[in-house]
């Protein structure tokens, strides 16, 4: 509960947030963040302080920006005792649509609301409704197993069936443990199918959640063990489906028999149910806040009863089960937003004459992993032109990695990616060393807080060493080393490097390196996704992408690049990567490409 106070605070931006339930006399605060002594220590104050006492009243949100100009509060000891001037307040609901409390903001000063704030303010107090019901289902269901441990010692003679309903309760147990802590519909379709095989002992489990307000769409099973479930992984919530009966009319369907479905249901209904090998399936509503979320599905492969021990164990199963599915769309939702905001956050590569660029960007395959991995290129103007310059032929190049995997990693790779450009045009006329310096002296004097590492580059054509050369300087922050085919099929690893980035991480100005290329040089910038595995030796994989490099220089780069992320990651890539490859095309046949200086 304190959690949701510290995310009001943090999302609203406001010094003080409190998850409060009102009782008769008082109002407690199992979530509280900002509120001083003496109530901080008691969590709690009579209803003579209260606010939140008229949002249980109307049973609707209450934003006030200030409470000493309503009639309504004006004279509440909230105001003068805690403090209290802006507030908003949303209702907090039980599965009956009581409501228990509120989840407030409160200012200490006015404060008109925006929209997006009392937004936030609703979607956090939805679920924080969400956990309350599961907390008040919990206890019930804690004292459900009390009741039966007491009926077992006192009927004897029904001990077989209460060490069955001690085994349902004990799997609601496991169920409430095992399903608080998933993020992802992945790991709650697995957890589902894991905790009800072992104890219902049926032979199908399924999941189907309500996409869009009209449609259903079935979770496949990582397994693969039934292929029905991609045969049939999408439907409108008004088809002939049992799952869909249940989502519609919010209450379990029982199927018994192959002959009930051909007669109520569609033909794809009885054709899924004879491929799984069913005689029997119940199909259990999975309670939203509003509507239905989805149906839970169980199948047996012989006749089998639900009885009302059962139906209990299934309703709150399902009621468990609809929780972690509101978390895990929520956080899905999330993760896809920054995920969209990162892949939009890279560059399109410019056109350089004379240079061929390519870039390749995967996300880790997990839902729920989200990094700060990123590449970027781009033009600099002539130095000292100003930004109406017309482009000076020098190239800068970046691939680097912000430490993290979640949401504020793909904001500050998107901060650290744009001011490392801003330090670049403001210091045209240095390298890229004076350019990451500056950024780094920006990062600790504005308390971004990015870490990571980095190579930042850049080229410059180099007539006077031959037709066709470039000189690439670069520094390198911690990264991993850059890969440099050369013309005669050797691959160098460019292993010059300074300290990774970190806030308040002197290193002093950073160093510089220089190397000509000669055309048909092949240069290779990449995030450790590329050739970080679990259990093997880092350097291991950076030789074979080097190998790798080699054997396929002659290839399209964006070709190149799908080879040495298919061969080396496959499918199942545990982080994210950034490639960003470099060709200077191979002199024509009959031109010179002798040096002739090496800067």
């Amino acid at each position: 509960m304190d959690r949701f106070a510290r995310l009001v605070t943090e999302l609203v931006g406001v010094p003080v947030a409190l998850v409060s339930l009102v009782e008769p006399d008082r109002q407690v605060f199992p979530g509280m963040v900002g509120l001083d002594e003496p109530w901080a220590g008691v969590r709690q104050t009579p209803l003579t302080h209260s606010l939140c006492q008229h949002v249980v009243t109307s049973g609707e949100p209450l934003v006030l920006a200030d409470a000493r100009e309503e009639p309504l509060t004006c004279d509440s000891l909230a105001i003068p005792d805690l403090g209290v001037v802006g507030y908003a307040g949303m209702p907090l609901v039980d599965m009956d649509g009581h409501v228990l409390g509120s989840l407030c903001a409160i200012d200490t000063r006015p404060r008109q609301w925006s929209a997006c704030e009392l937004g936030l303010l609703e979607d956090l107090a939805a679920a924080c409704s969400a956990e309350l019901r599961l907390r008040i289902v919990s206890k019930q269901r804690e004292r459900a197993l009390a009741d039966m441990e007491g009926a077992r010692a006192r009927a004897g003679e029904a001990a077989a069936r209460y060490r069955t309903a001690l085994d349902r309760s004990q799997l609601l147990l496991k169920a409430a443990g095992a399903l608080v802590d998933t993020t992802g519909l992945a790991e709650v379709r697995q957890q589902v199918r894991d905790l009800i095989t072992g104890d219902l002992e049926p032979v199908y489990v399924g999941l189907v959640v309500v996409e869009d307000g009209n449609r259903l769409r079935r979770l496949v099973d990582s397994t693969g063990t039934a292929p029905m479930e991609r045969t049939y992984e999408n439907y409108g919530l008004d088809a002939a489906w049992p799952t869909a009966r249940a989502a519609r009319e919010n209450r379990t369907i029982k199927v018994d028999g192959l002959e009930e479905l051909r007669r109520d249901y569609a033909p794809e209904a009885a054709e899924a149910f004879t491929s799984l090998g069913l005689r029997s399936a119940v199909c259990v509503p999975l309670p939203g806040t509003v509507v239905p979320l989805g149906a839970l599905v169980l199948g047996w492969d012989d006749h089998h009863d639900i009885d009302v021990l059962e139906q209990a164990v299934l309703t709150a199963l399902a009621g468990y089960t609809a929780r972690a599915v509101e978390r895990a769309l929520f956080v899905d939702n999330r993760v896809k937003a920054a995920r969209q905001m990162q892949e939009a956050l890279l560059t399109t590569l410019p056109d350089v004459l004379g240079l061929e660029l390519a870039a390749l960007y995967r996300p880790a395959a997990s839902d729920d992993l989200v990094g700060g991995d990123w590449y970027d290129a781009y033009t600099l103007p002539a130095a000292g032109g100003g930004e109406d310059s017309a482009p000076s032929g020098v190239l800068a190049l970046s691939v680097g990695d912000i430490t993290g995997h979640d949401m504020k990693a793909a904001t500050l790779m998107g901060q650290v990616r744009n001011m490392l450009r801003q330090a670049d045009l403001d210091h045209a006329d240095h390298g890229p060393a004076r350019a990451v310096s500056a950024f780094e002296q920006a990062n600790t004097h504005l308390c971004l807080g990015a870490s990571g590492t980095l190579v930042h580059a850049h080229l410059c054509p180099r007539p006077e060493a031959g037709d066709g050369f470039w000189e690439l300087t670069w520094t390198n922050a911690g990264h991993l080393p850059p890969l440099l085919a050369l013309p005669d099929g050797s691959v160098e690893r460019l292993d010059q490097h300074g300290i990774m980035l970190f806030p308040g991480l002197s290193c002093g100005e950073r160093i510089e390196h220089h190397r000509l290329l000669a055309p048909g040089s092949l240069l290779l910038l990449y995030t450790d996704g590329l050739v970080e595995h679990p259990g093997v030796d880092l350097f291991e994989h950076v030789d074979a992408a080097a190998r790798l490099l080699a054997e396929g220089t002659g290839l399209p780069l964006e070709h190149l690049l799908k080879t040495l992320a298919d061969r080396l990651v496959g499918d199942h890539a545990q982080d994210d990567m950034a490639l960003l490859a470099l060709r200077v095309p191979p002199a024509a046949a009959g031109e010179s490409t002798t040096t002739q200086h090496q800067p």
